[in-house]
């Protein structure tokens, strides 16, 4: 999708018929798709093709043979099954950049094994450390942040491989793993437990080596503040009208508030919950001290600088009328992206791409007759 929306001609292969599961996850549907799926897949084609069908394996290879990337996320061993694998499509089109993506690579002793993003997510230690210190075994993210994270490496990978080819002239395998990428994302539990043999505890809101930094209680919602900045502590003592604080020993470096994390925070709650959260947030920004709103959505979809930055961007749909869907979030000078297409209907330009490879409208009749699209 990030490639599509900076106009990359994206060719979405589904099964004939079927389609994208993701197309049937819900509730919530929008013209008899999933919301999931709408919200993943601007701005590309599909097309339906039976690649267990010699024929339909035949075309996909045509496709190949002119394409830039081919991006694949079987359980690793598919695509060589289906005599699609790197070596032999590479050697068809040597300047092809196949990427594939699975849950744990395509080596290792986990390599043949299915991958969602909640199995990595505790795999990988993620699930131990988020959540409340008294919920074990802790929670997993509240978005598919395995997913997208490596979606996004996959990106990077083969816009990297695209960037290498300019100086080789050959394309490359691109390699992403779901249990890789969150195992990078680990770094400060993980090499907080190198370095001292010592499991990283559930904190919720609160970091680990920085103080206060969390979130708190108001009169009427929750705010949250970053204050690892000792210049920000001293500010947000005035802002609370407790100096005394700012000169407590137990208090006036960052260390010394992580070591007395447990008795500033009960100083703090008492605090925070005297006033609304808008009135906090205004003393402590005229004060110049990070701190921002616990947002629901409702207050997130019309938030001004949502909505200055076009984070959320309008786009018609065949069944599911107007959509809003999430903007793109790197905004680059000079070309820049667009959302101009809506999520495609299963096998929506299934013809029109057969017919750019050369099929007539009888042999594509033919093909939707044996099924092989």
């Amino acid at each position: 999708m990030m490639l599509a929306d900076m106009g990359a001609e994206v060719i979405k292969i589904e099964i004939p018929g079927k389609g994208d599961g993701l197309r049937r996850w819900g509730p919530p549907f929008l013209g008899n798709e999933g919301v999931y799926f709408l919200y993943l897949n601007r701005n590309k084609k599909s097309m339906t093709l039976n690649l267990k069908n010699s024929k339909g394996r035949w075309i996909l290879t045509q496709l190949l043979q002119r394409a830039d990337v081919l991006l694949e996320n079987f359980v690793p061993g598919t695509m060589e099954r289906l005599g699609l694998g790197p070596q032999k499509i590479m050697n068809l089109n040597p300047r092809l950049v196949y990427c594939r993506i699975s849950g744990y690579g395509q080596t290792g002793p986990y390599s043949n094994r299915p991958g969602y993003d909640l199995l990595v997510q505790a795999q990988s230690g993620l699930m131990t450390v988020t959540g409340e210190p008294d919920r074990a075994p802790g929670t997993k993210v509240g978005v598919a942040i395995a997913d997208f994270g490596t979606g996004m490496y996959a990106a990077c990978g083969i816009v990297l491989s695209l960037l290498a080819r300019e100086k080789t002239g050959k394309g490359q395998v691109a390699d992403v793993a779901l249990f890789d990428s969150v195992i990078t994302w680990m770094l400060q539990p993980l090499g907080s437990y190198l370095a001292t043999g010592k499991l990283p505890e559930r904190l919720g809101t609160v970091h680990p080596v920085a103080a206060p930094y969390q979130a708190f209680r108001t009169k009427d919602s929750y705010v949250v503040i970053g204050c690892a900045a000792d210049e920000h502590w001293q500010k947000l003592c005035k802002v609370l009208e407790m100096d005394g604080l700012a000169n407590d020993a137990r208090f006036l470096t960052n260390p010394k508030r992580v070591e007395n994390r447990k008795e500033l925070e009960a100083i703090l709650k008492e605090i925070f919950v005297r006033e609304e959260s808008d009135v906090w947030l205004r003393r402590m920004q005229e004060a110049g001290i990070p701190c921002a709103p616990v947002n629901t959505l409702d207050r997130v979809v019309i938030d001004p600088q949502v909505l200055q930055r076009r984070m959320l961007v309008e786009v018609d749909h065949p069944t599911a009328g107007r959509i809003q869907v999430p903007g793109i979030p790197v905004k680059l000078s000079d070309t820049p992206g667009s959302i101009t297409d809506p999520p495609p209907l299963l096998g929506q330009h299934t013809s029109e791409i057969l017919q750019e490879l050369g099929y007539s409208p009888d042999q594509i009749g033919e093909l939707r007759k044996e099924a092989v699209i």
